[in-house]
C-alpha cells in the first residue's frame, strides 16, 4: 500500500540536509515505503541521489520577503504538480501554500519545530504593544489555515499549546561511531556549542567564558552571520584568540558536526542562555547531541533543563549569570576527569537506551499509516 503513497516535504527556511526534515524524517519514510519528494533551496551538493529522495531545487532568496513571496509561490508550484498524498510542511511562513495545497484527496501536515507565538513576544526590536498584537494576529492566522490539517509537534511543551498535536519528538540518531567512541586520556580544556549561533543561544554569555577562565577555549560550530562573529570577538576582547568559530555565513552539515565531537576530548558542551520563556521550557536537542556524543553537558539552570540534567546526571546547570558559578563548574569537570567521564558516559546510555530516533520514527510511521487508511 506504502508503494504508491507520494509524500512531499516542503521547506523554504532550512536547509536541504536539516537533520529532522532530511535526515530522519525524509529517510524513516523512504525506509517504510514511501515516495519520497522533498522541496526546499538549492545547495551546491545537493542530496545524495542513493537515498532515493527526490529533491526539487527553488532559489535562495537573500530577502526574507522575496522568499517568503517569490520562494513561496516558486514552491507552491512545484508542490501542486506533484499531486501528493501527503504535503508536510516546516515553515510558518508556507500556511498560506499548504492550505492552497489541501484538498479532499490528500492530508497535509504542519510539522510545529518551535513555539512561534511565545518567539514573538520576545522580539525586542518590536515595542511590547506590538509584539503583542503580531503574536495574536499569528495565532488567529495559524487557525484560520489549519482547521483540516494535521499537527506533528518537536518538542513536548507544545501540546499545551496545540493539545490536538501529535508528538514527533527532535531526538537523535543513535551514531555507531559514538558509540564505540570512549573518552581517553586528558580532557583538553575546549568547550563546544553546536548549532545556529545567536544571542537568545547564549551567543553573547558563551563569548565571555575564556575570560572567565583563562585556560578555556570556546568552539562555536554552526552558522553565525559575520556581525555576530565581530561583536562575539568584542565580548571576549584580549582573549579573542581562544575563540574558534567554524560556520561564519555557512550552513555546517550534520555529518562535520558530528565529526567536529569526535575531534577532541571537549570538557562540556555548553548551552549557557539567558532566561527567554521560549527556551526556558524545551528540552534543547544539542542536550542529546551532546549526551550522544559522550560529552557532558554545562547549560542554565533552568527549572525543565536543572530536572532534565539531573533524571540522567550528564551535566551541571549554572546561573547564567554568575560568573564565578561557571567558572566553579569549569574547575570540578577539570579536576574530576572521572566525574566528567561517567556525566558523559551517563547522557550516552540514556540517548543509546531511551532518548533517540528510533521510538520517534515508529511514531511518524504510525501517524502516515493512519492517515494512509482514513
Amino acid at each position: 500500500m506504502n508503494e504508491k503513497k507520494r509524500v512531499v516535504h516542503l521547506t523554504t527556511v532550512h536547509h536541504p540536509h536539516d537533520p529532522r526534515i532530511y535526515h530522519k524524517e525524509c529517510k524513516s519514510l523512504k525506509k517504510a515505503g514511501f515516495d519520497v519528494y522533498l522541496i526546499a533551496k538549492e545547495t551546491e551538493t545537493g542530496i545524495d541521489r542513493e537515498s532515493g529522495i527526490k529533491h526539487i531545487p527553488i532559489k535562495d532568496y537573500k530577502s526574507r520577503w522575496e522568499r517568503m513571496t517569490k520562494g513561496a509561490w516558486t514552491l507552491y508550484k512545484q508542490a501542486k504538480k506533484l499531486k501528493a498524498d501527503v504535503y508536510h510542511f516546516h515553515d510558518p511562513e508556507l500556511l498560506p501554500v499548504a492550505w492552497l495545497l489541501k484538498n479532499r484527496r490528500n492530508h497535509v501536515i504542519y510539522d510545529i519545530h518551535e513555539d512561534y507565538i511565545t518567539s514573538m513576544l520576545q522580539k525586542e526590536y518590536l515595542p511590547k504593544p506590538l509584539r503583542k498584537f503580531a503574536a495574536k494576529a499569528y495565532k488567529k492566522m495559524e487557525q484560520f489555515f489549519t482547521k483540516k490539517m494535521e499537527r506533528i509537534l518537536a518538542e513536548k511543551y507544545y501540546k499545551d499549546i496545540y493539545p490536538d498535536g501529535e508528538c514527533v519528538l527532535n531526538y537523535p540518531m543513535v551514531n555507531t561511531a559514538f558509540i564505540k567512541h570512549q573518552r581517553k586520556g586528558k580532557i583538553e580544556d575546549k568547550l563546544i556549542y553546536t548549532g545556529n549561533v545567536t544571542d537568545v543561544r547564549g551567543a553573547f554569555l558563551h563569548a565571555k567564558l575564556p575570560l572567565i577562565d583563562e585556560k578555556i577555549t570556546m568552539n562555536y560550530i554552526g552558522k553565525c552571520s559575520t556581525e555576530f562573529a565581530d561583536e562575539i570577538y568584542h565580548i571576549a576582547g584580549s582573549q579573542s584568540d581562544r575563540i574558534q568559530i567554524n560556520g561564519v555565513n555557512q550552513y555546517i552539515p550534520k555529518e562535520e558536526i558530528e565529526q567536529a565531537y569526535l575531534k577532541h576530548n571537549w570538557l562540556a558542551g555548553v548551552a549557557i542562555f539567558p532566561e527567554t520563556e521560549h527556551y526556558m521550557k524545551k528540552e534543547l536537542t544539542k542536550f542529546f547531541e551532546y549526551m550522544n556524543a559522550g560529552i557532558p553537558i554545562i547549560c542554565s539552570n533552568f527549572p525543565v533543563w536543572k530536572h532534565f540534567i539531573n533524571q540522567y546526571r550528564c551535566g551541571i546547570t549554572v546561573d547564567p549569570h554568575n560568573d564565578q558559578e561557571i567558572k566553579d563548574a569549569l574547575d570540578y569537570l577539570r579536576n574530576h576527569p572521572d566525574a566528567a567521564k561517567q556525566m558523559g558516559e551517563n547522557g550516552k546510555k540514556a540517548v543509546q537506551e531511551q532518548l533517540n530516533w528510533r521510538a520517534e520514527e515508529e511514531k511518524l510511521i504510525a501517524i502516515y499509516q493512519r492517515l494512509g487508511n482514513k
